[in-house]
């Protein structure tokens, strides 16, 4: 088995590319399948969970073919099929959005239940409820659940909660209903207005993408085309916060700013000199990090799936830090990670009370989900001696390439197999 090593390094300096955005990517590959014809996607990372989607595509007749340039096609017009095999569907959680994609065109779709990164069972009522308004009929099984609708008609949808994942499935299956769809209450994510950016330029009619009203006219049909994704705005922080926690410098090349405004602007409140451009942010170290208080919530809030990378970079900041997960109050299995190299973290009811400026010490750990894994990444860079960290599978769920990219920037990591070493983290967990 594979695991990563990491060791104390010098403050990280220069500049990384960031790649298209995983959490976009999965919702446009699922968008590109209703076309009548192929769609090609720019930027798309080589990720493991994009590697399932071309599994489970084969098996009902999408076809998938990434080129040399690293642009992918997407083809539906072979679909023959819409019952994804249970297990590999559930291996990750947003396969989902091909019920929103398919239910228009064939009536039925059958799927495994969410999985991936399982923080305490993410809810799907949200999904459930939006898809029942337009005319959905579900049927739960033990490993999966199916989905039927003899037409799909347009509905007026209110979200009891904001939810990217619903407001995003909502939108899919409303593209191909009949009639007007207005769903309020919307999530405002930019990963939500990437996704109708692709569904637009296929021939969709959305308007309000962006804002918490979103209106959709149903149309017949989609044709095919080329887009690009949005970059991925999560793995931009984690290098941000990297800086930060090594003490150095680093540009981060190929964002938007303004789908990072939260991140950047806790960064500078915890003391870090952040400067912009129009497709570039540079987080320098100004040699003290202060302690802070923050709190999850959905875009243009603090970003869930940067409250992990943020603890760690919290562990050099000297005195009390609060960080609290509204959002998948659940989402704290890296405390116990970084306990074990000597991070002062207690977590009571979704909320973490950081005792920062104790020295960390290398330690073998484990990865839960990507963040966590890049949580501990940025502990390793700080901590005396060798830190080796198991679920490596985790990690490349978000990244195609985390130890080549740290590397860049002068990080002392890297990826090696230890059978013996991941049996000693595994009987760790087991102690916990």
């Amino acid at each position: 088995m594979r695991a990563i090593k990491v060791e104390r390094s010098a403050p990280l300096q220069g500049s990384v590319k960031i790649p298209g955005s995983k959490n976009s990517a999965l919702a446009l590959f699922a968008a590109a399948c209703m076309a009548d014809g192929p769609v090609t996607l720019l930027g798309i990372p080589d990720i493991a969970d994009l590697r399932v989607i071309d599994g489970l595509g084969k098996e009902i007749g999408l076809h998938i073919e990434r080129h040399p340039d690293g642009s992918v096609t997407v083809d539906g017009s072979g679909v023959s099929s819409t019952e994804f095999d249970p297990v590999r569907s559930s291996s990750f959680r947003t396969a989902y959005y091909f019920i929103g994609a398919l239910l228009a065109k064939f009536g039925s779709v059958s799927v495994g239940y969410p999985g991936g990164d399982d923080f305490v069972s993410r809810p799907m009522d949200q999904h459930i409820k939006a898809l029942k308004q337009l005319g959905a009929t579900f049927t739960f099984h033990d490993r999966h659940y199916e989905v039927k609708a003899a037409a799909l008609e347009g509905a007026v949808i209110y979200f009891d909660t904001i939810t990217s994942g619903a407001t995003i499935n909502a939108m899919l299956a409303a593209v191909l209903a009949k009639g007007t769809t207005v769903l309020l209450g919307a999530a405002r994510d930019p990963e939500v207005t990437d996704t109708a950016n692709l569904l637009n330029r296929m021939g969709a009619r959305i308007v309000g993408a962006g804002t918490d009203h979103i209106r959709i006219e149903g149309v017949t049909s989609l044709k095919g085309c080329t887009y690009t994704v949005i970059p991925d705005r999560l793995i931009a922080g984690a290098f941000l916060m990297a800086a930060g926690a090594t003490g150095g410098c680093i540009t981060v090349q190929d964002v938007i700013p303004e789908h990072m405004s939260s991140c950047i602007a806790k960064l500078r409140e915890i003391g870090m000199d952040i400067e912009t451009t129009e497709h570039a942010v540079t987080a320098r170290s100004t040699g003290a990090l202060r302690a802070t208080r923050v709190r999850t919530a959905m875009y243009p809030g603090f970003a869930t799936d940067l409250q992990q990378p943020l603890t760690a970079l919290l562990t050099q900041a000297a005195g009390k830090s609060i960080v609290g997960d509204r959002i998948y109050p659940s989402r704290f299995n890296h405390a116990a990670q970084l306990g074990r190299m000597g991070a002062s973290i207690k977590v009571r009811s979704g909320v973490a009370f950081v005792n920062g400026g104790q020295p960390l010490h290398g330690a073998l750990v484990h990865a839960s989900d990507v963040r966590a894994g890049t949580c501990l990444i940025i502990a390793g860079l700080c901590a005396e001696g060798t830190t080796t960290i198991a679920g490596v599978q985790h990690i490349e769920r978000g990244y195609e390439d985390v130890v080549g990219q740290f590397r860049s920037l002068g990080a002392n990591i890297g990826m090696f197999d230890s059978d013996e070493q991941i049996a000693h983290v595994a009987s760790l967990r087991m102690s916990k």
